[in-house]
């Protein structure tokens, strides 16, 4: 049963959300491959291989740098330490990230031609730290994909937020969010949009 908090139902708690994380979770990762955008199926396609990914969170300083999907299967151990990095750090809340989150920032870095770590300033965050950071501030969206393991808040060294942002929208890669004053950026898998 999905949870309601101020009056929305939270998406990462849909009962059909948990079953189809769980199904990606599972190693399924040709179906999540399918789910991509058009311009991340095709660069992920030109590029063949393994998908890296150098993930630094600000909050705990915990890394990854490794392959994460290699010969047509996302790696379980690699999405497991992963999850971790994305976890909400004031609740210490792990759960699933969706994998075609670390497709896109894959896809953006190649684009960028950089093998800099990501900084990640926001993950996963639970409902009641999403609801928290809303009443602070009118940025932050009530029904987040943040919820759902879906989005993340980064920076990457060496580059302009607003050249992760334009190398994105160009690509038509889910979500992208500039914030330029706080000099990040948001990405998400979720449909082409920017803000």
């Amino acid at each position: 049963m999905a949870r309601l908090f101020h009056g929305f139902r939270c998406p990462c708690c849909e009962p059909a959300v948990a079953r189809r994380r769980e199904v990606i979770r599972a190693g399924l990762g040709g179906l999540a491959a399918l789910a991509l955008t058009p311009a991340v199926a095709a660069a992920q396609a030109a590029g063949g291989g393994a998908r890296v990914l150098r993930i630094r969170r600000v909050q705990t300083g915990e890394s990854f740098a490794g392959v994460y999907w290699r010969d047509g299967r996302y790696d379980r151990d690699a999405l497991r330490r992963l999850d971790v990095i994305f976890r909400d750090p004031s609740m210490d809340e792990v759960t699933p990230m969706d994998p075609r989150l670390f497709d896109v920032l894959h896809t953006i870095a190649r684009h960028l031609d950089s093998d800099e770590h990501y900084e990640v300033i926001s993950g996963y965050r639970a409902p009641e730290t999403n609801a928290a950071r809303a009443r602070q501030s009118r940025r932050v969206s009530r029904v987040s994909l943040h919820m759902s393991g879906m989005a993340a808040d980064v920076r990457l060294p060496g580059r302009q937020a607003i050249a992760i942002a334009r190398a994105a929208a160009d690509m038509q890669i889910g979500g992208v969010g500039l914030y330029r004053r706080d000099g990040f950026v948001h990405l998400d898998c979720g449909p082409a949009r920017r803000w």
